[in-house]
């Protein structure tokens, strides 16, 4: 079992002005999955190259414990990749496969027996194990490329968009058993993801990243919670957190443009954007906010859209200040809104999220 830590690590391709990491410092704990997670060009798959010895670093040092690796050849670093797309030998079978990499590192066949058939059970390969590959399921082929990940006892698992090519059920599934096995092995791991559902089901923290830049770092409720700034408020959460216009109205209240009105907020996070005397962004999610009809009273917005899926309803509200502007609510379902209706919008205070408009950052990490 191993920490990872990247200490201040840059990295640049020629050619490109803009670094793909910089100065990135990062913690991956001992037996620890942390999430690399953000869009495409954001710096996490250069960053899982950096730990693997697959790309050099530009600047910095990544430490194995307190030893050093940036100058030692993958091969020396103990490290196991899984990758998205299998890489299994076609003409050997699923026994086969998982014990290639033993085999290869003149492990003795009684140590590389008793590793491929523990790795088996625990993947639940066993019924399969004498079977060639060719012809599996693609969550099957991925079990595979685990348990051969597995057999090696790695100091560090990277795991590089490993459910990319699996349907839906086989995702769930397997994200799942990955979870289990990680944990059960206590294997220190790092996963890249674009996928946030993917990194808060399986992460026990996750890094996001933006144009080479470390965003934010933390568990993925406290990353829901308290986000650091606009773009992990929109990267963590599905669907994403409501931006709106706003600015101070008082301790403990924001003017919000969309209602027309002030709304209540959490009053340390009001005292703190009185602080920044700007204008604000007021994010709130989705799922946060009631709705009520307004009963022939004035309103705050109108229901334009209503998608019912059952014990949810997805609503899409034109405010009545600003109808340039579409607010997304999350409701249970079925309710009784339809498109046209007049509805009152309300939300509780410490739901209310506050971010500098200059900035984009939350006045709560100013």
């Amino acid at each position: 079992m191993t920490v990872v830590r990247f200490e201040a690590v840059s990295k640049r391709y020629a050619g490109v002005e803009a670094p793909a990491v910089a100065d990135l410092n990062l913690v991956c704990g001992d037996g620890e999955m942390i999430a690399l997670l953000g869009p495409s060009g954001c710096g996490k798959s250069s960053t899982l190259k950096m730990a693997a010895g697959l790309e050099d670093l530009s600047a910095g040092e990544i430490f194995f414990d307190d030893e050093p690796v940036a100058r030692l050849e993958p091969g020396a670093r103990n490290v196991a990749m899984v990758f998205e797309d299998y890489s299994l030998y076609p003409r050997m079978t699923v026994r086969e496969n998982i014990a290639f990499p033993l085999a290869a590192r003149g492990v003795d066949r009684t140590t590389a027996r008793a590793r491929v058939d523990d790795a088996l059970g625990l993947l639940g390969l066993d019924d399969i194990a004498d079977r060639p590959v060719t012809g599996l399921s693609g969550g099957a082929m991925q079990r595979i490329s685990i348990g051969r990940a597995l057999v090696r006892d790695p100091r560090l698992i990277l795991f590089d968009e490993p459910l990319s090519h699996l349907d839906g059920d086989q995702r769930v599934q397997l994200r799942t058993e990955i979870k289990r096995l990680q944990k059960t092995r206590q294997v220190t791991s790092i996963l890249v993801t674009h996928d946030q559902t993917e990194a808060t089901a399986m992460a026990d923290r996750i890094a996001v990243m933006r144009h080479g830049v470390l965003q934010q770092v933390d568990t993925p409720a406290a990353m829901y919670e308290r986000p650091a700034n606009v773009f992990v408020a929109n990267f963590i959460g599905e669907p994403p957190m409501n931006m709106l216009a706003g600015r101070p109205a008082g301790a403990g209240a924001v003017h919000v443009e969309a209602f027309a009105r002030a709304v209540a907020v959490d009053p340390l996070r009001g005292a703190r954007a009185e602080r920044t005397g700007g204008a604000l962004i007021v994010g709130i999610r989705p799922e946060h906010l009631d709705i009520a009809p307004s009963d022939g009273g004035p309103a705050d917005a109108v229901v334009s859209y209503r998608e019912c899926r059952g014990d949810a309803d997805s609503l899409i509200l034109t405010p009545r200040a600003t109808p340039e502007v579409q607010i997304l609510v999350e409701i249970p379902g079925p309710s009784a809104f339809r498109p046209g209706d007049p509805v009152m919008v309300s939300v509780a205070p410490e739901r209310v999220h506050l971010f500098d408009q200059v900035t984009e950052r939350n006045v709560e990490v100013l």
